[in-house]
């Protein structure tokens, strides 16, 4: 397993005071820089002070819960990758979390070599978006869709900013325009799984996708049963 650089600077946010300590110590024993706190208003404050290359946060905190920790976060910067733990297993939860664009979650009970592997893996995802190439620009009909900016820009010249999963998802359909993407390589692109939740959560941004390219009607998001979706341009 590679060894991170002194760059990855992590904060946890988590209540239980020894399973923070637990994860701060078995973190930086891999190399990594590691912030904890105990409640969700410690964590925002301590997210505006320095920053961090990683977000670790429990569902379930004082004050501020971690949804709501996440969503303030990702105002504050958009990119910056979250993974929720929770003890829960409620769907809706998992769903939520992915819906608010999480890049992973963890159960409790886990172990501490399951949690490094998804850390390493969400960090690894997170490099490799940002060497991306900056000329991403996609014509999808009458809209011009700048990947690496996440904007979408209308027939009349205005835009609209889209979220991470929602640029990597529309980034996927241009790049297979008039082509059947199934299901399974979606979810393992942007979400590097395939699992039930990541299903659900999939769909939604799918539908948010289908009403941003509405004002076409030569665009168009075709659900192929049982199979995939394919983005439909009809050429003039």
């Amino acid at each position: 397993m590679s060894t991170p650089t002194p760059s990855h600077n992590i904060l946890i946010v988590e209540d239980d005071d020894n399973l923070g300590y637990l994860l701060r110590e078995n973190l930086e024993s891999r190399g990594f820089l590691v912030s904890t706190c105990t409640d969700g208003k410690q964590g925002i404050r301590m997210f505006n002070q320095q920053p961090f290359q990683l977000c670790i946060l429990d569902v379930m905190l004082p004050h501020k819960d971690g949804f709501t920790l996440a969503k303030e976060m990702r105002k504050l910067k958009e990119n910056v990758p979250i993974i929720f733990l929770t003890s829960r297993s409620m769907e809706l939860d998992k769903i939520k979390g992915f819906e608010i664009g999480c890049d992973d979650y963890i159960t409790k009970p886990f172990s501490l070599m399951e949690l490094l592997l998804r850390v390493n893996a969400v960090l690894k995802r997170t490099a490799v978006n940002h060497t991306k190439s900056k000329d991403d620009i996609f014509n999808i009909g009458s809209y011009v869709f700048h990947y690496t900016k996440r904007t979408l820009v209308y027939p009349d010249k205005s835009e609209k900013i889209l979220s991470m999963k929602e640029a990597e998802l529309l980034k996927v359909f241009c790049e297979k325009e008039n082509e059947l993407v199934h299901r399974q390589f979606l979810m393992n692109k942007v979400w590097n799984s395939d699992d039930y939740f990541i299903a659900k959560s999939m769909d939604v941004f799918i539908t948010r996708l289908r009403k941003l390219l509405k004002n076409d009607s030569n665009v168009e998001i075709q659900n192929i049963y049982g199979t995939g979706f394919k983005l439909y341009v009809q050429k003039n």
